[in-house]
């Protein structure tokens, strides 16, 4: 499997609309002055958001006095982390060994041209992420993909690009 680098984001990406910092404060409140709060205060900000707005990192090191540079070196080490909102659905693509040997990699590219994104971002509407993880656990299903919580196994690109299809026939209706 290659490891990809993440990327920072485009300088545009940083640029928040306006969010309501207010909705950290019980966050900030409940991890002000506990050891090891660095990763539990990010944590609960891309729960509150959806991904980590720039403002959030100036609020969080306004009220903690944690050092933006340890915040953003954290956000984009862990996977977990979002520095730009995701789509509204998250189509995971497994690219674990019986997957590969199953040519997900076929199905991925199909995905990612019919949606018109690389793997990692989000389509103009807002509607699909598609990322690359390294296993969903679903090894006797392979080739796999997962959107939200539901898993689709035994896939052709055909049929991959077909399930995308009907969500967003969904969506737009």
């Amino acid at each position: 499997m290659r490891i990809k680098r993440i990327q920072p984001p485009k300088k545009d990406a940083l640029v928040d609309d306006k969010v309501n910092l207010s909705l950290l404060d019980p966050l900030l409140e409940k991890y002000r002055d506990k050891k090891g709060n660095l990763i539990p205060l990010l944590q609960g900000t891309q729960d509150i958001f959806g991904y980590l707005p720039g403002e959030a990192f100036a609020r969080i090191h306004e009220a903690t006095g944690l050092p933006l540079n340890e915040m953003y070196g954290v956000a984009t080490f862990y996977a977990q982390f979002r520095l730009v909102p995701a789509g509204k659905h998250i189509v995971k693509m497994c690219h674990g060994t019986a997957c590969h040997v199953q040519n997900v990699t076929a199905i991925t590219d199909e995905i990612l041209d019919t949606l018109q994104i690389k793997d990692g971002e989000t389509t103009g509407d807002g509607l699909f992420t598609v990322e690359t993880v390294a296993c969903l656990g679903c090894c006797s299903l392979a080739p796999v993909m997962m959107i939200g919580e539901e898993t689709h196994g035994k896939l052709t690109p055909r049929e991959a690009v077909k399930i995308i299809r009907e969500i967003k026939r969904r969506e737009n209706n």
